[in-house]
């Protein structure tokens, strides 16, 4: 049996409101030695537990409160953290359910509640398939490898006849009840007739859009009851992790193809911008912030998720955005003004690497500005079609392994690719840690600079907030590739170039 994690909630958005005519589910577990047991109900890709019942004596179970349940799919759950079986509660909230521990599935009935019977004699006959598949593996012991292999496949042929078959009556003999749209959940829109390709063989095209196109048919986003069901959010996250393409721009599409069918402010709709938003903002594939800043402005900076952040939540996400929307791949960097190794001395004699106020640095910069304005070195000085711009510190472990292996691997590209590396020390007060190590791992082919004078605001600006933090730019500044590995750099550097030459060979 499945192990299961209990989650208590406090999410404002999975509270809803109760009617007043209660439950009361009772449970005859023949043989079972529980003396506790919980009542879990499904939320999408989490469980909760919505009652516990207490000192169980000869398999009597009862579940009994004076509010309505939430509707949905529910799990009885030993105290032993197991699931035994699902079962659904729905409109109607009292009823009985009775099973043996000898057989859970093979035993289970239930008296007062037509879904549960309905949904039971389901489970029963795709677990006494399950049980027939395995029956006939175990008569393929002595054979050939090829005698097995021949049938197998012909025995599992007929097996998934069968149930496909019962499953295409079942679902029709259910249409209209939530038995189906539970059920309708976890079914493959498959097409029943394939046109053929060109070269004869099924058009496997057809079938992926039919199968894409088809992939919610029958999914009602309007009704909250399916995101308490085991199976919404493997439909959701299936579609967008394994159907859809894999690329910022289709996403964000598809996520307002999604957010459209729900009713705005339901609890369908809260969940899923909770999911997405969390999703996108912590992928780790480059680019997919994209993703999280189109949710974060399209439905929550507009004030389209009122239910489902706090007022100081959507301020800290509309800061993160403001930082990250001039971070997106394509995005035009501003410029940056620093200081070179070779000045770093004469702008510490000003009084700047002693200065620990935002005042005195301010008062120091303007009594010095016409000294400190001919010694900057700016990242749009930089001439070449690709500039690296690495941030690290030389007090980091990390960085002290990755900048001088990363100064190592460019120099195999440095007769065939035209860049320069813009490396800038993150903690001017390491001026002369940084200095030494700099001349100790002979770093001669960077242009090292560093910010003693805090014009730059460099952790916000470029969300650095552990290092070291790489970017690709082009000739014109733009964020080609963001937060590499060293390791990453040189063949980044190279797919780039061959994704130029790609688009600017002749078109056949």
């Amino acid at each position: 049996m499945k192990k299961l994690i209990l989650l208590l909630s406090s999410i404002l958005l999975l509270s809803t409101g109760t009617k007043s005519q209660g439950y009361d589910i009772k449970v005859n577990f023949k043989g079972s030695k529980d003396t506790m047991v919980y009542l879990v109900k499904y939320t999408f890709d989490q469980q909760y537990i919505a009652d516990t019942c207490k000192n169980i004596k000869n398999g009597q179970i009862r579940f009994k409160g004076k509010k309505e349940l939430d509707k949905g799919v529910y799990t009885l759950v030993s105290e032993a953290k197991s699931i035994y079986f699902d079962f659904f509660i729905n409109e109607n909230q009292n009823f009985t359910l009775s099973t043996d521990v000898a057989d859970v599935v093979a035993n289970l009935k239930s008296t007062g509640n037509k879904e549960n019977e309905q949904f039971f004699s389901y489970i029963k006959y795709i677990t006494a398939k399950n049980q027939d598949f395995v029956k006939m593996r175990e008569k393929t012991v002595g054979m050939s490898k090829t005698d097995s292999i021949a049938f197998m496949n012909e025995k599992v042929k007929l097996l998934n006849d069968d149930v496909k078959k019962f499953d295409a009556d079942f679902m029709l003999k259910m249409k209209g009840t939530f038995v189906y749209d539970v059920m309708n959940l976890k079914t493959e829109k498959e097409p029943l007739t394939i046109p053929k390709a060109s070269n004869g063989r099924p058009d496997s095209v057809y079938q992926y859009y039919y199968y894409k196109n088809h992939f919610f048919d029958g999914v009602d986003f309007k009704d909250e009851r399916i995101i308490r069901t085991p199976f919404f959010d493997d439909r959701v996250k299936k579609y967008f992790d394994n159907v859809i393409l894999n690329h910022p721009d289709t996403v964000i599409q598809e996520i307002n193809k999604v957010m459209a069918k729900c009713n705005e402010g339901s609890l369908v709709y809260n969940l899923l911008i909770g999911y997405f938003t969390y999703k996108y903002e912590q992928s780790k594939i480059m680019g997919f912030d994209k993703v999280f800043v189109a949710i974060a402005d399209k439905y929550i900076l507009s004030g389209r998720a009122k239910d489902v952040y706090t007022e100081e939540t959507v301020e800290k996400i509309r800061e993160r955005v403001n930082i990250m929307r001039n971070l997106l791949l394509d995005a035009k960097v501003s410029e940056l003004y620093m200081i070179d190794t070779a000045r770093g001395k004469e702008v510490r004699k000003m009084g700047f690497d002693t200065a620990n106020t935002s005042k005195s640095i301010t008062d120091l910069y303007y009594k010095n500005v016409e000294k400190l304005t001919p010694m900057f070195k700016t990242l749009y000085q930089v001439n070449a079609k690709y500039t690296i711009l690495v941030f690290w510190a030389v007090d980091c472990g990390h960085c002290q392994t990755e900048i001088p292996k990363l100064h190592e691997d460019l120099k195999a590209i440095k007769s065939s690719i035209d860049y320069k590396v813009f490396a800038v020390q993150t903690k001017d007060e390491l001026f002369d840690t940084w200095r030494k190590f700099l001349i100790e791992k002979k770093l001669t082919d960077f242009i090292h600079v560093y910010d003693p004078v805090h014009l730059n605001n460099l952790k916000e600006r470029f969300d650095i907030y552990s290092t070291p933090v790489i970017y690709i730019l082009d000739k014109d500044k733009k964020i080609k590739a963001k937060r590499l590995g060293a390791e990453q750099v040189v063949d980044m550097l190279k797919t780039l170039e061959l994704i130029e030459k790609q688009n600017n060979s002749p078109k056949k």
